[in-house]
C-alpha cells in the first residue's frame, strides 16, 4: 500500500509485534497503533520514513532498545512511546537530529543516562514528558532558550541539584513564559530552593517539588501565580511559615505542604481558596489553632493538618463541610475541649481520624448522622460518658477505636449491628457490665480488643472469642468462663436448690412451657423473616489466613532474578512471573511500587483474598513484604500457578494458543 498515508489503529486490541514491513510504507505521515497489546521492539524501519510527522505507539508491552533511526527524523514533531518497556539513552546531537519537535513524550520506560544539553536546541519544543525512566545527572541549564515550552516533567528520575548552578535549569525556565506545568517530583533534587522560582510564568498551572530533599522557604511572593490549580511542595526539608500571600491562588485545588518543618499559624487567609478540594499541611510543626476560615472550602474533599502542635478548639465551621469525603485528619495535635455536635453534618466523610489529642466531653449522639463512615479513629483523648449507640446508624463502618479514654458505662449489643465492623478498640477505659454475647455472632469482625476495662460476667465462645490471635480482655479481673484457652476462671453456678416437692413438677412443667413458646417464637421469626434468613445462609463467611511469610531472596531464587524467560505477563501495578518455591510451581506478581497507587493495591488484594474463598479464583499460597537488595520496598503475592494459561486466552485465543490448546466448542464455552 505504497500510497498510504495515515495509519491511525488507536485503542483497539492488537497483539503481536509490529511487522518490519511498516518501514516501507515511504507515504505515511501519521502512525498511530497505541494502546493495544503489541510486543517486541519497535522496528529500525520505521525510522526511515522521510514523511513522518506524528508517531504514537504508547501504551502497549513495546521492549527493546528505542532505535537510534528515530532520533535523526528530522520531520517529526510529535513522538509518543510512553507506558512501554523500551530502553536506551538519548543521544547526544539529539537536538539536530529533531528540529520540528514539538511534543516528546517517553515517561514509564526504562530510559537511563543524561538528558543532553543539546535538547535545548529543538526550539520548537512544547512539551518534554519523561517521568518514571531511569535519568540521572543534571537538567540542561538553558532550558529557558525553549520559548514554546509549556510542559516539562521530569518526575520519579534520578536527577540531581544541590548548588546554585546545577539549579540554573529553573532559573532558567523563568524566560519560559507559556509553562503551564513544571514537575521533577521524586527525583534527588537538595540544597536551597531558588528564589527564582516565584519568577516563573504566572500562567502555570501545576508546580511540584514533592519528594527530594530540597531545604529552604517557601517564597513570600508564591501569590504570584494567580493561575496555579496544584502546587506540591510535600515531601522536603522547607522550614519557615506559610506566607500569608497564599490565599491570593484563587484558583488553587490541590496544595500539598506535608512532610516538611514549616512552623507557625495556617494564615487565615488559606479561606480565599474556595476552590480547594485537597489540602495537606500534616507532620510539620505547625502552631496555633486551627483557622475557622477553612469552613469557606466548600469544595474540600480532604483535609490533613494530623502531626503538628496545633491548638484551640475543632472549629464548628469544619464539621459542616459535607464536602469532605475521603478523609478529616487532625491526629496528634494539642486540641482541646468538645467534638462539635455537627459532626454529623459529614454525610459523606471516609475516615474521621482524631487520635493522640487532648479532646473532651461525651461523644455527640449525632455522630450517628456520618452514615458513610469506614474509618472512626478518636484514642488517645479524654472523651468521657456512654459510647453513643447511634454508631449502629454507621452501617459501613470497618474501623473503630476508643482506646485510652475516659468512656464508661457499658459496650452496646447494637454495635453488632455494624455487619461490616472488622476491628474494634475499646481499651484503657472505664467501661463496665458484661460483654454482649451479640459481637460473637459478628461474621466481619476480626480484631477485638476491650483490655483494661472493668467488664464482668461470662465470656461469649463464639466467632470473635474464639479466635485468640484477635481477641485481647486481659486487665478485666471479673470475667469469667469462655473457651478453656483463655484460662479464665469458671463461671460460678446460678441454680439453687429447690424443695423436694418441685424438683420433678418444676423442671417438666417448664421445660414443657420453654420448649412451647420457643417453637412458636421459631415459626414466627421463619414467617417473618424468612428471606433474610435464607440470604443470611447463604452469605460468605469471613476467614482469616495465616500465611508463612517469604523473604526477597527466597522471591528473587524462585524466579532466577526476575528472569525474562519466567515473565507471565504485566499489568499496571505489576509483573508476574513463574517460578518454583520450595518444588511447588507459583505465580508471582511482584509490584511496581513507583506506580502511583500500586501500594494501596497490593493492600486491596491482600484484604480480598484475605476474605474470598471460590473454586473459580487462583488460590493464594503466600505474600512478602520485604526490601530487595537496593534497600527499596518490595512486595509481593505469591499464587498457585495455573499452568493452562488464563481464562481469556481460551475464549479469546490467538493463533499461537488454537495451535497449542486447541479450541473449545460452544458447550465446553458456556460450562
Amino acid at each position: 500500500m505504497q500510497s498510504l498515508r495515515l495509519v491511525h489503529l488507536y485503542n483497539n486490541s492488537l497483539t503481536g509485534t509490529i511487522p518490519s514491513s511498516l518501514g516501507n510504507l515511504s507515504q505515511v505521515t501519521i502512525l498511530s497503533l497505541a494502546a493495544n497489546h503489541l510486543q517486541g521492539s519497535i522496528p529500525e524501519g520505521i525510522g526511515n520514513i522521510p514523511p513522518l510527522e506524528f508517531l504514537q505507539l504508547a501504551i502497549n508491552n513495546l521492549s527493546g532498545l528505542f532505535p537510534l533511526s528515530l532520533y535523526n527524523q528530522s520531520s517529526l514533531h510529535r513522538f509518543y512511546v510512553a507506558d512501554n518497556n523500551l530502553h536506551g539513552r538519548l543521544p547526544a546531537d539529539l537536538g539536530r537530529g529533531l528540529p520540528n519537535m514539538q511534543q516528546f513524550a517517553m515517561g514509564d520506560n526504562q530510559f537511563t543516562g543524561v538528558v543532553p544539553p543539546s535538547l535545548t536546541n529543538l526550539s520548537r519544543l512544547q512539551v518534554f514528558d519523561a517521568p518514571n525512566n531511569g535519568f540521572s545527572g543534571v537538567v540542561p541549564s538553558e532550558l529557558g532558550r525553549l520559548q514554546y515550552l509549556r510542559w516539562f516533567c521530569l518526575d520519579v528520575n534520578k536527577f540531581e541539584a544541590n548548588n546554585e548552578r546545577e539549579w540554573q535549569f529553573l532559573t532558567s525556565l523563568t524566560n519560559c513564559s507559556r509553562l503551564r506545568l513544571m514537575s521533577i517530583e521524586q527525583n534527588r533534587f537538595s540544597g536551597q530552593l531558588p528564589t527564582s522560582i516565584s519568577n516563573l510564568s504566572t500562567n502555570i498551572q501545576e508546580l511540584s517539588i514533592l519528594a527530594n530533599n530540597i531545604s529552604g522557604t517557601i517564597p513570600s511572593d508564591i501569590g504570584n501565580f494567580i493561575g496555579l490549580e496544584v502546587l506540591h511542595l510535600g515531601h522536603n526539608l522547607l522550614t519557615g511559615i506559610i506566607p500569608d500571600s497564599i490565599g491570593k491562588l484563587t484558583q488553587l485545588k490541590e496544595l500539598h505542604l506535608g512532610y516538611n518543618n514549616l512552623s507557625g499559624s495556617i494564615p487565615s487567609s488559606i479561606g480565599n481558596l474556595t476552590g480547594l478540594s485537597k489540602f495537606d499541611a500534616s507532620f510539620n510543626s505547625l502552631e496555633g489553632p486551627i483557622p475557622s476560615s477553612i469552613g469557606k472550602l466548600t469544595k474540600l474533599s480532604q483535609l490533613d493538618l494530623s502531626r503538628n502542635h496545633l491548638n484551640g478548639t475543632i472549629p464548628s465551621e469544619i464539621m459542616q463541610l459535607s464536602s469532605i469525603s475521603i478523609y478529616l485528619a487532625l491526629s496528634y495535635n494539642l486540641l482541646k475541649g468538645p467534638l462539635p455536635s455537627e459532626v454529623g453534618k459529614l454525610v459523606n466523610l471516609g475516615q474521621l481520624l482524631l487520635s493522640g489529642n487532648q479532646l473532651s466531653g461525651k461523644i455527640p449522639a449525632t455522630i450517628g448522622g456520618c452514615i458513610v463512615l469506614e474509618t472512626l479513629l478518636m484514642d488517645g483523648n479524654s472523651f468521657q460518658g456512654n459510647i453513643p449507640p447511634s454508631l449502629k446508624n454507621i452501617k459501613g463502618l470497618t474501623v473503630l477505636n476508643l482506646t485510652n479514654n475516659k468512656l464508661n458505662g457499658s459496650i452496646p449489643g447494637d454495635l453488632s449491628n455494624i455487619t461490616s465492623l472488622e476491628e474494634l478498640y475499646l481499651a484503657h477505659n472505664d467501661l463496665s457490665g458484661p460483654i454482649p454475647e451479640l459481637l460473637g455472632y459478628s461474621t466481619s469482625l476480626f480484631h477485638l480488643d476491650i483490655s483494661f476495662n472493668n467488664l464482668q460476667g461470662e465470656v461469649p465462645k463464639e466467632g470473635i472469642f474464639r479466635n485468640l490471635t484477635g481477641l485481647s480482655i486481659v486487665g478485666n479481673n471479673e470475667l469469667c468462663g469462655g473457651i478453656a484457652q483463655l484460662q479464665l476462671p469458671k463461671c460460678p453456678s446460678s441454680k439453687k436448690g429447690l424443695p423436694k416437692s418441685l424438683r420433678i413438677v418444676v423442671p417438666t412443667t417448664g421445660g414443657i412451657l420453654v420448649f412451647l413458646a420457643a417453637l412458636a417464637l421459631a415459626g414466627f421469626l421463619y414467617t417473618k423473616f424468612k428471606p433474610g434468613l435464607r440470604k443470611e445462609l447463604r452469605s460468605p463467611q469471613t476467614t482469616k489466613i495465616d500465611l508463612p511469610m517469604v523473604s526477597y531472596n527466597d522471591i528473587l531464587k524462585a524466579t532466577d532474578g526476575f528472569s525474562e524467560a519466567n515473565l507471565l505477563g504485566k499489568g499496571r501495578y505489576g509483573t508476574v512471573y513463574k517460578g518454583t518455591l520450595e518444588n511447588f510451581a507459583a505465580a508471582v506478581k511482584v509490584f511496581n511500587l513507583q506506580q502511583s497507587g500500586s501500594y494501596k493495591s497490593f493492600q486491596d488484594e491482600c484484604e480480598a483474598l484475605r476474605r474470598v474463598r471460590h473454586r473459580c479464583l487462583v488460590k493464594i499460597v503466600t505474600c512478602c513484604s520485604s526490601i530487595n537488595h537496593q534497600g527499596q520496598d518490595f512486595r509481593a503475592l505469591v499464587f498457585e500457578l495455573m499452568p493452562n494459561g488464563s481464562l481469556d486466552r481460551w475464549i479469546h485465543p490467538d493463533i499461537e494458543s488454537q495451535n497449542r490448546n486447541g479450541t473449545l466448542s460452544l458447550s465446553q464455552r458456556l460450562d
